[in-house]
């Protein structure tokens, strides 16, 4: 395999303490010239299903490389280390859903290998630093052109873990999705794909499902579309529905988080 000379790290292991530095250290320490791009280590600790979506929308605008992702609740336990090669670039962290959507945003997964190889990890592995001990190490040697076959055995890629699809239903009057992720602007993101507003006219409703209230929103191109502190319901850049308040939060206008599900309707 030919060296990359890029390494991307996405975590949730926050700016306050030095576990990124760690990992940097161990990636400088085996490979100096690769360059590393930190995507982000603000996804909310163990949230795992915000940081599969941050990867999965961030990686195909980055480098071809090796992208590190580590959210990481069950480290230590059972969960398997994975590294996942496809058309579009290599992937390494926990087998927890984290990485399959980046996957197939880059093509989908060609080849896969459980992270057995005691040759590739540090010489003490700890049990609660798999980021420093186990995935930067190799995603350093991967970096380098080491053959992912020698990381570790193969995985049957119909094995690895993947996260729950998430709510989507629609009529004739609109549809009901899950919400996907909230961004740093309190931007409301959709698990809906962008042709579901083909249909819709320029005034909505937003809201929850079912007899509760729901609020008046226009559906625009960009938050300038709507009234200042209006609602605009729009294509985000990752070409999902997204909700957005001109000038203010969509997200503590509309009290949801992750996981909750909203109605968009005529």
């Amino acid at each position: 395999m030919p060296a990359t000379p890029w390494i991307s790290l996405t975590t949730d292991y926050g700016l306050t303490d030095g576990f990124v530095a760690a990992c940097h250290g161990v990636i400088a320490r085996l490979a100096p010239a690769v360059r590393v791009i930190d995507v982000t280590h603000l996804v909310p600790p163990a949230d795992v299903r915000r940081g599969a979506a941050v990867l999965a929308q961030t990686v195909p605008y980055l480098p071809v490389g090796v992208h590190v992702a580590v959210v990481d609740p069950g480290v230590g336990t059972a969960r398997r280390g994975v590294a996942l090669a496809t058309p579009g670039g290599l992937l390494v962290g926990p087998d927890n859903g984290l990485l399959p959507d980046a996957a197939d945003a880059l093509g989908g997964v060609t080849a896969a290998v459980l992270l057995t190889e005691p040759r590739w990890l540090a010489d003490r592995v700890s049990a609660t630093f798999h980021g420093r001990d186990v995935f930067a190490p190799v995603a350093a040697r991967l970096a380098l052109g080491a053959p992912l076959v020698e990381a570790g055995p193969p995985v049957d890629p119909d094995d690895l873990v993947r996260l729950p699809a998430p709510t989507l239903t629609s009529d004739d009057d609109g549809f009901t999705a899950e919400v996907s992720t909230v961004d740093h602007f309190g931007n409301v993101q959709l698990a809906a794909p962008a042709h579901l507003l083909d249909p819709l006219p320029a005034a909505l409703r937003v809201g929850p499902p079912g007899p509760e209230p729901t609020r008046p929103a226009v559906r625009g191109r960009t938050f300038g579309d709507a009234p200042a502190a209006g609602l605009v319901v729009y294509v985000d850049s990752a070409d999902l529905v997204a909700i957005a308040i001109n000038g203010g939060r969509a997200v503590d206008l509309l009290r949801v988080a992750p996981g909750d599900v909203l109605r968009v309707s005529r």
